[in-house]
């Protein structure tokens, strides 16, 4: 039998709510449904305010109520009922909604903190020989009827608090449980035979709180089918992820094994990280298919970003920033012998069936070394990839005897690097700047113009203020000797050239308007005039 007790409530106002129960073949009472248990807390009328009703609909409501618990008594053997304290004392409840009106008490307001009590009964009726009592922090009070035998085959938390009640008839109460309804739904699946399938219906949040409880109340069976769900059932986003890791990990540390669980978060033969990236960067940048290809270098470059902004990465910074050097060196490698071949004086003359793989290779290559520059980049650690493209001078010679449908991926490459100078994002030395600009701005001028139209990716903008920038980091001599050199490809190219009329502007200034080489020496001869001035004084 499974019934639920509610306070008594004032006079002509007698409520019965049924709440299903079902009936488990093992004879289990399944508990109430969470809604139960949300009722039991809500607060009545938040403003006190008593709800009259007229002597005679009372009367009705009364006598409409008497037949149905009448109905319900005749059937209690084989379902749930729910018994309130009026149905104890009709007569006088009857009595006083037939009383005149002058003589009605207007009843009087519940208190908020008054405690609601639900009372349920496990296993075949009337065979209970225990009650447990759970008290809950929200004042709801849970009054079980089980039997002992069960709790203390299953539960060692109750096999403990059994053994010390001698009373015959005992009775445990549980102070301030957090979760009363996972605590009476765990009671009760220590009569289920099926307990598998029971927690299969579950959901993963669900299936942890009652892994929870499990815990408390040492119901290991219970526990080791949660663990064998957790294991098997998908994880569903981060968030989720981490609440089962956390709740396995808290097992762990009480000598729960809970090895299945996490081998799928932590493998058990540690693979070092180097070359676990190593092969992922080889597989990439072998790929031949283009369009998977492209989505994984924006899935590992995402990857490698919020792996770079975790403080505990900075161990394995160096390791990463090795491999990616490793394949930066080893693409480079692959181009150099490209362009070698593209480069043979009896190449054009070739079928194109052999000049066209040739041509796919170098683009190939080139995409892979500008995508492990973005990765350099953003990590910061693009300085030595700097120093190894300005050392490619035989790449750099080779470069005007290609056509440029062949050649002008590689010009990609330096127009990158000026736009990470021209950004801050590295910062390599005065020298390297000078060499960069010597050995690669002029193949990049040689190829703007098929860089405009046939790269969607080129942003001349952008690019054209990164040249500029970095020719403004060097000696003014410098700036002087690059930029007249540019003024004169650019008063023949025009458009067919970069536009680095900005940077020209700047160097003007410095050169002509405001030379701080004469202010300065201006500011030194100030105070040694003052001081002569001084003396003469004296």
């Amino acid at each position: 039998m499974a019934e639920i007790r509610l306070p008594r409530l004032e006079q002509g106002q007698t409520k019965i709510r049924s709440v299903p129960i079902a009936v488990t073949p093992e004879g289990f009472w399944c508990c109430p449904s969470p809604t139960v248990f949300q009722k039991t807390v809500k607060t009545p009328n938040p403003l006190n305010k008593p709800k009259t009703s007229h002597p005679n609909q009372t009367a009705s409501v009364q006598k409409k109520q008497t037949s149905v618990n009448e109905k319900k008594s005749s059937s209690v053997s084989s379902r749930a009922s729910v018994v309130t304290d009026e149905q104890k004392t009709q007569g006088s409840d009857a009595a006083v909604a037939n009383a005149p009106l002058t003589n009605e008490k207007p009843p009087r307001p519940r208190p908020e903190n008054a405690p609601r009590k639900v009372t349920i009964e496990f296993g075949e009726p009337g065979t209970s020989d225990l009650k447990v009592i759970l008290l809950g922090k929200q004042g709801v009070a849970v009054k079980l009827s089980v039997h002992r035998s069960i709790l203390v085959e299953h539960s060692s938390f109750f096999a403990g608090r059994i053994s010390e009640q001698q009373l015959v008839f005992p009775c445990l109460e549980i102070d301030n449980c957090e979760d009363v309804e996972i605590y009476v739904e765990t009671i009760g699946l220590m009569y289920c035979r099926e307990l598998k399938q029971r927690l299969i219906k579950q959901s993963v949040s669900r299936v942890l709180r009652i892994l929870k409880v499990s815990e408390q109340l040492g119901f290991t069976s219970c526990i080791q089918y949660c663990l064998e769900y957790l294991e098997a059932v998908p994880w569903v986003g981060e968030e989720e992820e981490e609440k089962v890791v956390s709740s396995i990990l808290r097992l762990e540390g009480e000598g729960i094994g809970v090895k299945p669980v996490l081998k799928r978060v932590s493998p058990e033969i540690l693979t070092p990280p180097k070359d676990t990236l190593s092969h992922i960067l080889e597989l990439v940048l072998k790929s031949k298919e283009e369009k998977g290809r492209r989505e994984m270098k924006s899935v590992v470059l995402k990857l490698l970003r919020e792996n770079n902004s975790l403080p505990s990465s900075s161990g394995s910074s160096d390791l990463c920033n090795e491999t990616l050097y490793s394949s930066c060196r080893s693409s480079l490698d692959s181009l150099s012998s490209l362009f070698k071949q593209a480069a043979e004086p009896d190449f054009p003359d070739r079928p194109v069936d052999s000049r066209e793989p040739v041509v796919k290779s170098i683009a190939l290559e080139a995409d892979n070394l500008l995508w492990l520059l973005d990765i350099l980049a953003d990590r910061q650690a693009a300085d030595e990839f700097a120093i190894i493209w300005v050392d490619q001078q035989e790449l750099a010679s080779l470069h005007t005897g290609l056509p440029t449908v062949s050649r002008h991926h590689v010009s990609m490459i330096t127009a990158r690097l000026f736009v990470g100078i021209g950004r801050g994002e590295l910062l390599p030395s005065k020298d390297t700047r000078h060499l960069l600009l010597k050995t690669w701005l002029q193949p990049l001028i040689n190829d703007y113009s098929w860089l405009q139209h046939g790269c969607r990716s080129f942003d001349r903008k952008v690019v054209e203020e990164g040249i500029g920038r970095t020719i403004l980091t060097l000696p003014l001599e410098d700036q002087q000797s690059i930029l007249l050199s540019w003024l004169g490809i650019f008063l023949k190219g025009g458009d067919n050239c970069p536009n680095l009329q900005r940077a020209f502007e700047v160097w003007w200034r410095r050169t002509f308007i405001r030379p701080y080489g004469e202010s300065a020496g201006i500011l030194q001869q100030q105070p040694d005039n003052l001081t002569a001035s001084k003396v003469e004084e004296q």
